[in-house]
C-alpha cells in the first residue's frame, strides 16, 4: 500500500477510535445507571482502555506515514519501532480479546458484562464500535503493511507485565467498593478466579502468538517497512 494511501487511512482510523473514545466517556452523568459506573468511571472497563489504546496506536501510525512522506527517515525508523511495538504486544491482541471474550460471554448471559440497563444509555451503535468493529480493524491493520514483532520473550513479558497492571487495577476497585468491575467475577471463589485470570491471560496470549503468525504468512520474515 502506498504510503499516501498508509497515511489517509491510518488518520482516519486515528479519528475514528477519538470520536468513540470521546463519545464513550461523554455519557450524561445523570443516564449512567449507577451499578456500572462507580469508582474508577469507564476506566474500569477493558473496552475503554482498548479505545485509547487504538487511537494511541493510529495516532502514533500516521506520525510514522508522515514522517516517510516529508523524508524524515531518522525520526521515522524509531516511530515505526513504537509503532510496530504497540500493535504486536498491544493494539491487536487486546482488540482481538476484547470482541471474542466480550461477545461470547454477552451470548452466554449478557448481565455478567453488559447490563440491560446499558441499552437505554449507549446506542447499538456504539456498542459495536467499540465491541465488533475493534477486530476487523486489527486484522485490516495487519492485512495493510508489514509490522515487526519483538523477540517472543520480550513481547510476551509485556504483555504479560500489561495484563498484571489491568487485573491489580480490578483487584484495588474491588477493595475500595467491594464491588466487581463485571458481575462475572462475584460467580468465582477466589482459587477460582485466579484461574480465570490465568485462563484469560492465556487466550490473550494465544492471540498475539496468533497476529505473529499472521504477520509472518502474509508478509514473511524479510518484509518490513
Amino acid at each position: 500500500m502506498e504510503i499516501s494511501t498508509l497515511a489517509t487511512y491510518h488518520c482516519l482510523a486515528f479519528v475514528w477510535y477519538f470520536f468513540i473514545a470521546y463519545s464513550i466517556t461523554h455519557v450524561k452523568t445523570e443516564e449512567r445507571p449507577s451499578e456500572v459506573f462507580l469508582y474508577g468511571g469507564q476506566w474500569k472497563y477493558l473496552t475503554v482502555l482498548n479505545l485509547f489504546l487504538q487511537a494511541v496506536f493510529y495516532g502514533v501510525s500516521f506520525l510514522a506515514d508522515v514522517l516517510r512522506l516529508i523524508k524524515k527517515l531518522r525520526c521515522a525508523k524509531c516511530v515505526i519501532s513504537s509503532r510496530d511495538l504497540l500493535f504486536s504486544v498491544l493494539a491487536f491482541p487486546v482488540s482481538t480479546f476484547v470482541c471474542i471474550s466480550f461477545w461470547t460471554l454477552y451470548t452466554y448471559n449478557r448481565e455478567l458484562v453488559y447490563p440491560k440497563s446499558l441499552d437505554g444509555v449507549i446506542p447499538l451503535w456504539l456498542n459495536h464500535a467499540m465491541h465488533t468493529a475493534v477486530l476487523p480493524f486489527a486484522l485490516l491493520e495487519i492485512l495493510a503493511l508489514p509490522h515487526r514483532y519483538p523477540a517472543k520473550k520480550k513481547g510476551l513479558i509485556l504483555l504479560g507485565f500489561v495484563a498484571f497492571l489491568y487485573i491489580s487495577w480490578v483487584l484495588w476497585i474491588y477493595s475500595v467498593t467491594g464491588e466487581w468491575v463485571y458481575p462475572l467475577f462475584a460467580l468465582f471463589s477466589p482459587p477460582g478466579l485466579a484461574a480465570f485470570f490465568a485462563g484469560s491471560l492465556a487466550i490473550i496470549i494465544s492471540f498475539y502468538n496468533f497476529g505473529e503468525f499472521l504477520n509472518r504468512m502474509i508478509w514473511g520474515q524479510s518484509k518490513f517497512s
